[in-house]
């Protein structure tokens, strides 16, 4: 797969919600609001959780984490006990994920921004020109999202 982000639609949107100051969780999440019947503070309030690798935890990278809440979103189950539904979804988030490793070599925030292992403060960074320019997460959001709108376009939600 060959990750278009300048000629995403979704992935510009997400970058530019990023640059809005929003994580980037919150940013592909958004990106997508008119595609699910939650209403965006919602989700807003419900991504932010997952920044910067679940709350500057580093773990799994936010934008990653806003492309599986879309996903849930527009192909999620909702019945505990439907086994297929929920080995078919798994399929496809493994899938999703495997899209952005391929590109990136993880999908974990501290290894994409080159980090030691442990948690970060949690105090979040001034966003400044020196901060965008340093960090790789306006591409990584474009990517997630990109990658996102092109799986919608191949699978669409019924």
């Amino acid at each position: 797969m060959t990750i278009d982000i300048e000629n995403s639609v979704r992935a510009q949107e997400a970058m530019n919600l990023f640059l809005e100051g929003y994580n980037c969780a919150q940013a592909v999440t958004l990106a997508f609001q008119d595609m699910y019947e939650a209403d965006p503070q919602t989700m807003v309030r419900m991504s932010s959780s997952f920044g910067a690798g679940m709350g500057r935890l580093r773990e799994v990278c936010g934008a990653v984490s806003g492309m599986f809440i879309v996903a849930g979103l527009l192909y999620g189950y909702d019945d505990p006990k439907a086994k297929e539904e929920k080995k078919k979804h798994y399929e496809r988030i493994q899938e999703l994920a495997g899209s952005m490793t391929r590109e990136n070599g993880s999908i974990v925030c501290r290894e994409l921004l080159g980090l030691g292992k442990g948690k970060d403060v949690p105090t979040p960074e001034e966003r400044s020109p020196e901060y965008y320019k340093k960090r790789p997460c306006r591409e990584l959001i474009g990517m997630a999202a990109a990658v996102m709108e092109q799986y919608i376009r191949e699978n669409p939600p019924e």
